[in-house]
């Protein structure tokens, strides 16, 4: 029998390129819930408690925004960008 355990994509993000490639791919596919779920992968994988720290948020209310029944404001969406050294930035879509 092969065993298994779950997949975790933290486990994967060790790079700062790394995580703005796993965001950049959560923001092309243009879904909100997919995006909160991405940010709060990468805030877990650089550890949610320096992230909140970083991001002037209390360790609860990053876990409750990011969470799936989370809606993070946009100035949470933001500070926590900052905190991971990521920049949001806008360009013209193709079409």
């Amino acid at each position: 029998m092969t065993e298994t355990k779950p997949y975790d994509s933290a486990e994967h993000l060790d790079s700062d390129e790394a995580i703005a490639e796993y965001l950049a791919a959560a923001i092309e596919e243009g879904d909100a819930a997919l995006f909160r779920h991405a940010l709060g992968v990468v805030a877990r994988a650089r550890g949610m408690t320096q992230i909140a720290r970083e991001a002037g948020l209390s360790r609860e209310s990053l876990y409750r925004a990011l969470s799936d029944e989370g809606n993070p404001s946009l100035d949470t969406a933001l500070r926590v960008l900052g905190a991971l050294n990521i920049r949001l930035t806008a360009t013209v879509a193709p079409g």
